[in-house]
């Protein structure tokens, strides 16, 4: 699986953003079709991003498009002309506002019904979606990533603002971390919304990094840097994991060892999954088996 340190959201009714966003360094980007585009706008801007995506991939790095809601009267209309038009430049789509895991199944029947090769990621951001995420992240192989989504939470729980670093959020992070891990999926924090704010966004980003998260979503390019440096390993990090990934491997071959002592260490099966992390995390993009050659 590509790692996804940095999604940019790129608004889907924007011809100029969507041309720019291709030459930005966000491991993905998110083409917006739901909060970025007006309800008037809707139609006009399905009708950009298709003619956009039938031109080609709009980005080296993973496309995905946000849809509208399944409970939306433009929900279904996202997934068929999107399919049919431009699924080919798309990796999966994003579903909002996620609350059952029929809302994925839904989606999921609709991709079966086109044949595409699709994948799925769910917004989780009411209170229905994290009370039943762990039944979210198992309702479709085509799931790739949990999103954690802070401002529809916040007005879901009845709270002002995100507050610092992510403490009023640790019940939430750690629900839709442990539902992700469950099933192996990616877990990916949500925007952080003072675009001006590039140290508290530095804060955010290594606070979810240290709980265990792959990535966040950026709501501006400029926010790109700070996020892929939170997300991104260091030097002393990614050779110490790389080493560990080779010892293990000698020891597997010569002995059939899945222990091993590392300068004074003893490192085994979970420190190898966490060091493929790690590598993951350290090829920008790349899988663990491709960053660690």
């Amino acid at each position: 699986m590509s790692a996804r340190r940095s999604c940019l959201s790129v608004p889907g009714s924007s011809e100029k953003m969507l041309a720019k966003a291709g030459g930005l360094q966000a491991d993905e980007i998110v083409i917006d079709l739901e909060d970025a585009v007006a309800p008037g706008a809707k139609a006009e801007a399905r009708e950009l991003v298709c003619r956009v995506l039938a031109e080609g991939r709009p980005s080296p790095g993973l496309v995905a498009v946000r849809v509208n809601a399944l409970d939306s009267p433009w929900c279904h209309d996202d997934v068929a002309e999107l399919v049919q038009r431009g699924g080919s430049a798309i990796d999966s789509l994003v579903v909002p506002k996620v609350e059952r895991a029929e809302d994925v199944q839904e989606i999921d029947r609709l991709l079966d019904e086109q044949g595409a090769a699709i994948g799925i990621q769910a917004l989780v951001e009411t209170a229905a979606g994290l009370l039943r995420v762990g039944e979210i992240a198992s309702a479709s192989q085509r799931l790739d990533a949990l999103i954690l989504g802070y401002a529809d939470m916040a007005a879901s729980l009845g709270r002002q603002d995100q507050g610092e670093a992510g403490e009023r959020w640790l019940y939430a992070q750690e629900a839709v971390l442990v539902a992700a891990r469950a099933t192996g999926l990616q877990a990916i924090d949500g925007p952080y919304l003072a675009i001006a704010d590039e140290e508290g966004l530095r804060r955010w980003a290594e606070h979810a990094r240290g709980l265990g998260y792959d990535g966040k979503w950026a709501i501006h390019p400029s926010q790109v840097p700070a996020i892929n440096s939170a997300f991104t390993p260091g030097e002393d990090e990614l050779e110490r994991a790389k080493e560990i990934l080779a010892v293990l491997a000698r020891a597997e071959t010569d002995g059939g060892r899945g222990a091993v002592e590392l300068d004074g260490e003893m490192i085994d099966e979970a420190s190898r999954k966490l060091a493929e992390q790690v590598v993951a995390r350290g090829g920008a993009g790349l899988t663990a088996e491709e960053a660690a050659r």
